[in-house]
């Protein structure tokens, strides 16, 4: 990949994030901000922007979203390969509980 595909690929990530960021806002506020992970004043902001703002923020070079998933305790539980299905389920669940436990604590 070319530079100028890399940043054509973050500005399309960045506006579809926007977008799904929006949408979520808009259904559901309380819901969008455990899943986004952002404050309410995040949250607030996402849903007022424009189209045209959508688009203006989306063009930049650095990707609007981020990995959640910053240590090896939650990575570990959701990349448990073979070690079955009932496993693998509480292993997921496991790590939302701690993701969402970490949201509480940012908020």
């Amino acid at each position: 990949m070319t530079p100028d595909q890399i940043l054509a690929e973050i500005r399309e990530a960045n506006l579809s994030y926007l977008m799904l960021a929006q949408s979520l806002v808009r259904q559901d506020k309380e819901q969008a901000l455990f899943r986004l992970g952002v404050s309410e004043e995040t949250a607030d902001l996402i849903g007022a922007l424009t189209p045209a703002q959508m688009m203006k923020i989306a063009t930049g070079n650095q990707l609007l979203c981020r990995f959640r998933m910053d240590d090896d305790v939650v990575w570990n539980l959701l990349t448990s390969h073979g070690r079955g299905a009932a496993n693998d389920g509480m292993s997921r669940l496991h790590a939302s509980i701690l993701m969402a436990g970490r949201h509480r604590e940012a908020a």
